[in-house]
C-alpha cells in the first residue's frame, strides 16, 4: 500500500457511523502507521449515521478524485414504512403523523413508482446538510426553526420494487448524485395519499464500485496495520 501517492479504500460503513468517523478512523491508523501527525484523508459521498454500504475513502494524492467518484451513479436499497411520517423523514426522530395505508397495494405502487423516475425537481429533507444562510439546515431544523428549502434538480435511473407487505416496502433504487432518498421516501409516501418514512437505508453501488468491494471498517483497519507499505520514490 501506498498511502502518500494515494490509494483508494472501499468500506461498508457500519450503522450508527457518521461518514467522517469511518474517515477519522481510517486517518487515525494510517497516521500511526507512517508515524505522522498529518495527512490528507477524504470520503466521496457523505452517508447518513443510519445508513450502511459503499463509502469509499481516498488518501493522499488520491483525494483528487473525490470529486470524479462523487459525480458516479449511486444504488441504494431502501425500506420504507408506509403510514407514518417524521420530521427527519427517517428513525432520526420519532413518529409524528400517522395515516391510512389499507388502500395502498402494489398495483397503486407501481402506478405511481414511474412519475419518480427521470429528470426530477426534489425538494431535500430540513434535517439535511444543505446550507440556508450559510448555517446546515439540520442545526436549524433540531433547534425547532423554521427551514424553507428550494427543490433541486436530479435524475433518477430506475426504481425497482423488491417487497412490499402490509406497510413495508423495498425498493432498489438508481439515481444520480444529490437524490435524497429519504426525501424520496416522502414523496412516495404522499403520492400514495398516505405518509412513509426510511427505516433503513444500504449503498450497495458508487459508480464502479461496489457492495462486494468494500471491506469492514476492522478489516480495513487491520490491513492498514499490519499490511505491506510501500514508499514512493524509495
Amino acid at each position: 500500500m501506498d498511502f502518500i501517492t494515494g490509494e483508494i479504500i472501499l468500506i461498508d460503513k457500519p450503522y450508527g457511523w457518521t461518514s467522517f468517523d469511518a474517515v477519522k478512523r481510517v486517518r487515525g491508523a494510517i497516521q500511526r502507521r507512517l508515524n505522522i501527525k498529518k495527512f490528507k484523508v477524504g470520503h466521496a459521498g457523505t452517508l447518513d449515521p443510519l445508513a450502511t454500504g459503499v463509502l469509499i475513502i481516498c488518501t493522499g494524492k488520491a483525494t483528487r478524485e473525490i470529486e470524479r467518484f462523487q459525480n458516479g451513479t449511486k444504488e441504494y436499497i431502501a425500506e420504507l414504512r408506509l403510514g407514518a411520517t417524521t420530521p427527519s423523514f427517517d428513525l432520526e426522530t420519532e413518529v409524528d403523523a400517522e395515516y391510512p395505508y389499507a388502500h395502498i397495494t402494489k398495483d397503486k405502487i407501481l402506478e405511481v413508482i414511474p412519475s419518480f423516475v427521470g429528470d426530477v425537481m426534489q425538494v431535500p429533507p430540513v434535517f439535511s446538510a444543505v446550507k440556508v444562510d450559510g448555517k446546515r439546515a439540520y442545526n436549524l431544523a433540531r433547534k425547532g426553526k423554521d427551514v424553507e428549502l428550494k427543490a433541486k434538480a436530479l435524475k433518477i435511473d430506475k426504481i425497482e420494487v423488491l417487497e412490499f407487505e402490509d406497510n413495508r416496502l423495498v425498493l432498489r433504487i438508481v439515481c444520480s448524485k444529490g437524490t435524497y432518498i429519504r426525501a424520496l421516501a416522502r414523496d412516495i409516501g404522499r403520492a400514495l395519499n398516505s405518509g412513509a418514512h426510511l427505516t433503513a437505508l444500504r449503498r450497495t453501488r458508487v459508480g464502479e464500485f461496489s457492495i462486494d468491494n468494500c471491506l469492514s471498517i476492522d478489516k480495513t483497519i487491520k490491513i492498514i496495520e499490519e499490511g505491506p507499505i510501500e514508499y514512493p520514490n524509495l
